[in-house]
């Protein structure tokens, strides 16, 4: 502090009207929209400083203070940030937008020239540390390190061949990071292996989620094993969009194929659909793919392993048709990579898709509606009810919306637990 790249971005965030402490994401999205228009005045903002180094122009910045950021917690417990843009800001472009008001071209074009600019900066600080220390892998971490288009930019531009951003690779990991670090520096102990999957969340019994639909007076029926994935690959090959909950939560920001709502990739109006009628937020945000490691190559023009969702990678111009729904505007998509030492259930899922489809793919977003990830199977049911989605497979236990039954073939009813 104060020369913070977060900070950078976070102020610009605010002024364009994503205030909420954690929207940065969104003005990522929204960047693929604009051009860089106000490039210059990003570079009088943050200036590189040589040598892996950089400053903010303390003319456009309000100093947070050293309480930060437990000065800024409300009662909630959110963190709610005053603006971090100073009046020089105000004066060369206007007012802020209004949060929840229309979005602009000019706010388009700051989205985008704050991005382009961030990346840069980056971009010459990785090219001068791999100058220092020259070795092929990178590993990340910090809230700009969920950045994932400029990830996916370092390993382009620069000459790392390979990263390693951990799944909580932000503030939620920091707990991790003091365990690692007294294990290792302190009690001098062999280096652990690679966390290579975040589903370290609360696990709860098959005997509460009956209960959970049960309360709320929804039909279901229990299925296990290979008929569960044939049902529910037949419902998303249909079109239908399914709530899909399973074993232990994610760790870190992104639901990864336990807390996700689920769709089919390739139809042009899924994502619209989604956004208006589900997950009832801005239009220009976008859904990931989750595709079968094995099958990356094939989609995207970077072959990545992203098992975090943590790199934002072009879709080969081929592809993009097929892969509408995760298509962004920028014919890019946030991958999300899924080998089966890492979830078996998701990736036959998947599979289970792909033998009906020929698309080793899902859209994946997380399972929530303008709130938390759910976690409990009772929040689960609670979205399902007041949302628009089709299906909700909670465990074994699959329920439908009334109009959008599964095959008859299967039976609905109570389950015989």
């Amino acid at each position: 502090m104060p020369h913070s790249l977060g900070f950078f971005y976070t102020a610009v965030c605010q002024f364009i009207g994503f205030d909420r402490f954690g929207d940065e994401y969104k003005v990522m999205g929204l960047s693929a929209y604009g051009q860089p228009a106000y490039a210059e005045l990003m570079r009088a903002m943050l200036r590189g400083a040589g040598q892996g180094a950089y400053r903010l122009e303390s003319e456009y910045f309000r100093p947070l203070g050293a309480g930060f950021p437990a000065d800024y917690a409300a009662d909630s417990g959110e963190i709610a940030l005053p603006p971090m843009h100073s009046d020089s800001l105000v004066r060369q472009l206007g007012p802020p937008r209004i949060p929840g008001s229309q979005i602009t071209v000019r706010d388009k074009d700051l989205a985008c020239s704050c991005q382009k600019h961030f990346e840069q900066v980056v971009i010459d600080c990785a090219n001068w540390l791999h100058g220092q220390v020259r070795l092929d892998a990178l590993v990340a971490a910090g809230g700009c390190a969920l950045n994932g288009v400029c990830n996916a930019r370092i390993l382009r531009d620069t000459p790392f061949e390979r990263s390693y951003i951990h799944c909580a690779a932000s503030d939620d990991g920091t707990a991790v990071g003091a365990a690692l670090y007294v294990w290792h520096a302190v009690l001098g102990r062999e280096r652990s292996e690679p966390i290579e999957q975040a589903y370290w969340g609360p696990e709860y019994s098959r005997s509460r989620m009956a209960a959970a639909l049960d309360s709320r007076g929804l039909a279901h029926t229990e299925l296990d094993g290979q008929p569960l994935l044939e049902h529910v690959g037949g419902h998303l090959a249909r079109g239908r969009v399914v709530g899909w909950y399973q074993a232990g939560s994610e760790w870190g920001s992104r639901a990864l194929g336990n807390r996700s709502i689920l769709a089919h990739p390739g139809l042009p109006g899924m994502k619209d659909l989604i956004n208006r009628k589900i997950k009832r937020r801005e239009p220009f945000r976008p859904f990931a793919p989750s595709v079968l490691a094995e099958a990356v190559e094939e989609y995207f023009e970077q072959p990545l392993d992203s098992p975090f969702m943590m790199h934002v990678v072009r879709i080969k111009p081929h592809k993009t048709a097929p892969l509408a729904a995760v298509c962004h505007e920028d014919s890019a998509a946030r991958l999300h990579t899924v080998r089966r030492s890492q979830n078996p259930l998701y990736y036959d899922l998947i599979g289970a898709f792909a033998a009906r489809t020929h698309l080793p793919v899902l859209l994946n977003t997380s399972f929530n509606e303008n709130e938390p990830i759910v976690d409990t199977p009772e929040q689960a049911v609670d979205c399902f009810v007041r949302s628009d989605l089709d299906v909700l497979v909670l465990g074994p236990y699959v329920t439908v919306k009334p109009g959008r039954e599964p095959d008859a073939s299967v039976q609905v009813g109570k389950s015989d637990r």
